[in-house]
């Protein structure tokens, strides 16, 4: 009686299933009608499935908190959350192979096709790798120590991805506010968004090579070792740290904490650092350099709940960005590959 029951359950969730995706295929693209119940009868337990993939992953490496969250980020900027980052090509011209993403950690990756084989065991069709990558970057927040918000839920995986898409929509090291502030604003995301999501560096990581520039090239015109100077914003101790990690000829293998006082919990901490000049990159102490930015700066610093509901509300506005529908995008098989 107990297993007929249920093949019937899993009967109902895949005509649901059928619905959905009928429903989907009718609303134009960018329409998408995103809902934190989106898979009540389709998949009911798909979060709990997902959480549970996420927890044993971030027991086995912390790496993967902000791996994960990186890797949403990434994915959402460019072609939007569609997971098209995640997808692997023979030729190395997919968006993962661009140069803005190969520093992407394996583990933000693996955490996403773990989930995505457990949810196929109960739900097979019915979730999309991009929904699976929205739950994993909330639930990896929550696992350390942050706040935990209900995901929209209802994106199909993209169907294009190529590397030579990905140069210019993503932010760089050394980006100014201004700069910053543009670039968010093009997924509708403000300055305050701006300044909420950059306190995901709080469990961050960098390579080297990313800020050695502001350590021993600041202010450089020419290769005249008058010409290099150390950025004058950061904080005297705290250079003697950087340049104690990373000497001048440090290769790329070598990484530091974005947050050397908190680094594996996800708290307000980046914010004070930023007022002491403890912003690892250039577009970090822009934050608390420009007006612009500043007040959120000391806002969030002063008020960790503050920070947590502005960044919550932040992320559920990124993962609103390029959401695909109908003839747009699919449901993946493999998170890694295009359907046909």
């Amino acid at each position: 009686m107990q297993k007929a029951m249920e093949r019937r359950r899993r009967c109902g969730n895949s005509l649901a299933a059928v619905a959905l995706a009928l429903v989907a295929a009718m609303l134009p693209s960018g329409e998408a009608k995103l809902s934190p119940d989106y898979y009540r009868s389709t998949c009911p337990d798909v979060e709990a499935t997902v959480r549970a993939v996420v927890a044993k992953k971030v027991k086995e490496t912390f790496v993967t908190v902000p791996a994960t969250l990186r890797l949403f980020f990434h994915d959402c900027f460019v072609e939007g959350c569609d997971a098209s980052v995640i997808i692997a090509s023979r030729d190395n011209d997919a968006e993962k192979d661009a140069p803005d993403n190969v520093s992407l950690a394996g583990d933000g990756f693996d955490t996403v096709v773990r989930a995505k084989a457990e949810v196929e065991k109960e739900c097979p069709g019915v979730v999309s790798c991009a929904d699976i990558l929205a739950i994993a970057a909330r639930d990896v927040v929550a696992m350390s120590s942050g706040p935990h918000w209900d995901v929209e839920l209802g994106r199909l995986d993209g169907l294009v991805s190529k590397a030579g898409s990905v140069a210019g929509r993503l932010p760089g090291p050394d980006m100014r506010v201004g700069d910053l502030a543009a670039l968010f604003a093009r997924h509708n995301l403000t300055t305050l968004d701006m300044v909420a999501l950059s306190g995901a560096h709080t469990v961050g990581f960098s390579h080297c090579t990313r800020f050695t520039g502001r350590l021993y090239r600041h202010g450089a015109v020419g290769d005249g070792d008058g010409a290099r100077t150390v950025d004058p914003s950061y904080d005297p101790a705290y250079t003697r740290q950087l340049m104690e990690a990373c000497p001048p000829d440090v290769g790329a293998t070598i990484a530091v904490d974005m947050d050397p006082v908190t680094p594996t919990a996800f708290d307000n901490a980046y914010y004070g650092n930023l007022a002491r000049g403890m912003g690892l990159f250039t577009s970090d102490q822009a934050l608390y350099s420009d007006g612009a930015s500043r007040p959120a700066v000391r806002d969030f610093a002063e008020n960790q709940t503050r920070f947590f509901e502005a960044f919550k509300d932040a992320m559920v506005k990124l993962g609103r960005v390029g959401v695909k529908t109908g003839r747009d995008g699919e449901i993946r098989r493999d998170c890694t590959a295009f359907n046909k």
